[in-house]
C-alpha cells in the first residue's frame, strides 16, 4: 500500500507534496507531467507488486476484525466526500484557465466546502456563538472543528525548510554545488536518482526545494518531471521516508526492520524499474 501510494501520488500535481512544489514553481504543468510520468509510476507500482505475489509473506488470506462497531457517520458524509475530492481535482483546472496561482483555486475550493458544511449540519452561526437547537452531531461549527485540527508544527517544519533553502539560494551556494555534482556526475540521470534514493533517508520535500534552486531548465524539461518521479516513489525504500510509510507505521504498528527486510528491495525493484521507463519514455517524446 506504502508503494502504491507513493507511486500513485507522483503523476498528479496535487498528488504528491514535492510535485505540488514543482507545478506550484511553475516547473511542470499537468498535462506534460501526466505524459511523462503515469506509465513510469505504474510501473513503479506494479513490479514490486508482481515480485511480491510469490513471495511467501505475502501469500494469505486477509483477515477482518468485524467485532469493531461500526461509527456512526453523518447522513451527507458521502456528499462531503466527493465534493472535496471534486474540489481538489478543480484545482488544476482552474490554474489552467484562469492562469492564476493554485493556491487561489484551493481557497476557492476550500470555502464553497465550508459553506456547504455549515448548510448541512444545520448549525446556526453568529459572530461570537453557535446554535445547539440541531442535531446531534451539528452542536458545532464543523469549520471551527476542522480548524483545530490543523497541525501547526508540521507547517512551521517545512515553512523552516523553505526558509533555510531560499537562504542558500540567496547566499549562491545552491548553485556552487549544482556546479560541483555537474562535474562529479555528468549524467544528471545519475543525480536524480541519487536524490530519489537519499529522499528515502532525507525528507524529500528539502530536496526538491534546493533542486528548485540549483537547476536553471525551463518549465516542462524532462530533469523536472524525473525529479518529480524520484523524490515522489524514492521514499518508499524506507517506511520512516514518506508520509505514507509514517502513517501506515502508526496505525498498523509496523516494524521499522521487518519493512526494511521485507519491502525495501521490492521498493527499489520498483523504482529502478520506473527509472529506466522513464528514460525509455522521455527518448520516445522528445
Amino acid at each position: 500500500m506504502i508503494v502504491s501510494a507513493n507511486a500513485g501520488g507522483a503523476w498528479s500535481p496535487i498528488g504528491d507534496v514535492t510535485t505540488t512544489m514543482l507545478w506550484i514553481a511553475n516547473k511542470v504543468t499537468t498535462l506534460k507531467l501526466i505524459t511523462y510520468l503515469f506509465i513510469p509510476s505504474l510501473v513503479c507500482m506494479v513490479v514490486p507488486i508482481f515480485i511480491a505475489s510469490f513471495l511467501k509473506p505475502f501469500k494469505g488470506e486477509i483477515t477482518y476484525d468485524s467485532d469493531q462497531n461500526e461509527e456512526k457517520t453523518h447522513k451527507y458524509g458521502a456528499t462531503m466526500l466527493y465534493l472535496g475530492l471534486s474540489g481538489i481535482i478543480f484545482v488544476p483546472v482552474f490554474k489552467t484557465v484562469t492562469h492564476l496561482p493554485p493556491y487561489v483555486g484551493m481557497m476557492f475550493s476550500l470555502a464553497i466546502i465550508a459553506t456547504f458544511a455549515e448548510i448541512f449540519t444545520q448549525a446556526k452561526i453568529s459572530m461570537s456563538t453557535v446554535s445547539e437547537d440541531s442535531e446531534e452531531m451539528s452542536h458545532h461549527s464543523p469549520v471551527h472543528k476542522s480548524l483545530s485540527k490543523i497541525e501547526m508544527p508540521s507547517i512551521l517544519f517545512f515553512l523552516g525548510i523553505l526558509l533555510a533553502v531560499a537562504a542558500l539560494e540567496s547566499l549562491g551556494m545552491l548553485f556552487e554545488f549544482a556546479k560541483t555534482l555537474d562535474k562529479v556526475f555528468p549524467n544528471t540521470d545519475v543525480v536524480v536518482i541519487l536524490l530519489g534514493i537519499g529522499s528515502a533517508i532525507i525528507d524529500n520535500v528539502p530536496l526538491v526545494a534546493a533542486s528548485i534552486g540549483m537547476f536553471t531548465q525551463e518549465i516542462d524539461h524532462p530533469l523536472w518531471h524525473f525529479i518529480a518521479f524520484s523524490a515522489g516513489t524514492g521514499g518508499s525504500m524506507l517506511i520512516i521516508g514518506s508520509a505514507a510509510g509514517v502513517v501506515a507505521m502508526g496505525m498498523e504498528k509496523i516494524d521499522f526492520f521487518w519493512y526494511l527486510k521485507k519491502i525495501t528491495l521490492l521498493a527499489f525493484s520498483g523504482f529502478i524499474c520506473g527509472a529506466i521507463t522513464f528514460i525509455i519514455l522521455r527518448g520516445l517524446l522528445e
